[in-house]
């Protein structure tokens, strides 16, 4: 009785989760095909037609180098954010430019690394409350800097956003100064630097990065939905973001949000103001493109934290606060950004109804009075999802080669499954920080800035 229960329950988990991952899998194949067709119409027509744009040749071609303001808001940062300062300032090849950096009154420490960089560019913001409050909240207290600076000063015709680990490229700001006139919005790509220390925990964000940041937002854009920023490597014009402060009383970031960035690019999107994705080589005959790097978190507990805080700002609070709006693409969209808590549950039946059948096949192995057989219409099911699966893994590796080469390429694949864990951790730790309302304060993991670029 025991074995056919077993047996039962094995089988219901797995049609429950193999429904589920045919669903997703057939969403991620249009993603893909939507991808490659506009991939190779570009290169049948728009390509052939117009040179290829290049960053550098960019730069050199825009004589009017505006001013733009960099935000970077910081709590308990004192260990990367002196280091971050001086590497942008050496780094950026750009002459017009202000780094506004928000600390806190509680946060001696950071302040005091500020404080260390003499450099007009840079600016500290003291916010005058203790920390840590949100990071939304730490920027609308930069924006207010901003717009005092401004009484003073000519307006800065865009505001860039970074973190206080990010390895800044020496030519976005170039790139932004020649777009922003097209876009109230424009997003680079977030291209994880890969730690040697963890290969597994930190290179799958390498994974998924390379993935999202060279297709899934280039879809986005191609069905007409709105770029969701990533709060670092991004750019927003400047009257659009005083537009939106306009519309929530003088707050431009939504306090109450953990991901404030995500939720910039939407609400700039709802406003049907165009959000643009730009990835573009840095040079002829380079493959490097413009790119926002860091280090991601390298041990399991603050991968989870991290992915919890995204989970449940975007699929959870996201969903109170932002509702569902738009047309087809950007609902569809909307709904692949909201899938985590739903994916995170079918990997945890699948991945439990693997590990009963496994059980139960070497159990009968050894001889025990069971057998275990599988529906044929389950065993169908089973087989297109493994079919789809290879394909799955196939684009994962060949995303990530791309960006990192063929060896990271190969790792992506057994990193799946990492991934696949820190997902359902992080989903059940959002599902219960949501349910059990917890404050909403900045969450935030230990950042290392590289070595290899502290000046």
């Amino acid at each position: 009785m025991t074995a056919q229960f077993l047996v039962r329950m094995a089988a219901e988990l797995a049609l429950f989760s193999g429904v589920g991952f045919l669903i997703f899998a057939l969403n991620d194949l249009a993603v893909d095909l939507i991808y490659f067709i506009r991939q190779f119409w570009r290169s049948a027509t728009v390509y052939r037609r117009f040179p290829r744009a290049f960053a550098a040749t960019m730069a050199e071609s825009t004589t009017d180098q505006r001013f733009i303001a960099i935000f970077v808001p910081a709590w308990d940062e004192a260990s990367v954010i002196g280091a971050m300062l001086k590497s942008t300032l050496v780094r950026l090849d750009y002459p017009n430019y202000r780094l506004f950096v928000g600390c806190y009154r509680n946060d001696p420490a950071t302040t005091a690394a500020v404080e260390s960089i003499s450099d007009p560019r840079v600016q500290l913001v003291v916010v005058e409350e203790d920390g840590p409050t949100t990071k939304a909240d730490c920027l609308n207290h930069i924006y207010d800097a901003l717009l005092a600076y401004e009484l003073d000063n000519k307006p800065a015709v865009a505001v860039v956003l970074h973190d206080a680990e990010d390895v800044v490229h020496p030519l976005e700001l170039s790139i932004f100064n020649s777009l922003i006139d097209r876009a109230a919005a424009i997003q680079l790509p977030v291209l994880p630097l890969p730690d040697p220390r963890s290969r597994w925990v930190s290179g799958h964000y390498c994974d998924e990065f390379a993935e999202a940041h060279t297709k899934e937002l280039v879809v986005r854009e191609a069905v007409g939905a709105s770029i969701p920023l990533a709060g670092v490597g991004c750019a927003i014009a400047r009257d659009p973001l005083a537009r939106v402060a306009a519309l929530h009383e003088g707050t431009p970031f939504a306090g109450g949000s953990m991901t404030e960035d995500y939720e910039l690019g939407l609400r700039l999107g709802e406003l049907r103001l165009k959000t643009m994705f730009v990835r573009i080589p840095a040079s002829p005959g380079s493959r490097a493109v413009v790119a926002s790097r860091g280090h991601f978190p390298g041990s399991f507990g603050e991968a989870v934290r991290q992915k919890a805080r995204w989970l449940g700002g975007i699929a959870l609070h996201g969903w109170d606060r932002l509702g569902w709006s738009g047309g087809i693409g950007e609902r569809w969209m909307r709904m692949r950004d909201r899938r985590g808590p739903i994916a995170a549950l079918l990997l945890f039946c699948g991945y439990s109804a693997a590990l009963l059948w496994s059980q139960m096949w070497v159990a009968e192995a050894l001889g025990a009075p069971m057998q275990v057989t599988i529906d044929p219409t389950l065993a169908t099911l089973l087989w297109i999802n493994l079919w789809l699966l290879l394909w799955r893994i196939a684009m994962r590796a060949l995303f990530t080669a791309f960006d990192y080469g063929w060896v990271e390429g190969v790792l992506s694949i057994p990193r799946l499954v990492v991934g696949n864990v820190i997902a359902i951790c992080a989903a059940a730790r959002a599902l219960s920080l949501y349910l059990g309302r917890a404050p909403r304060v900045w969450d935030k993991t230990r950042h290392t800035f590289p070595a290899e670029y502290r000046s």
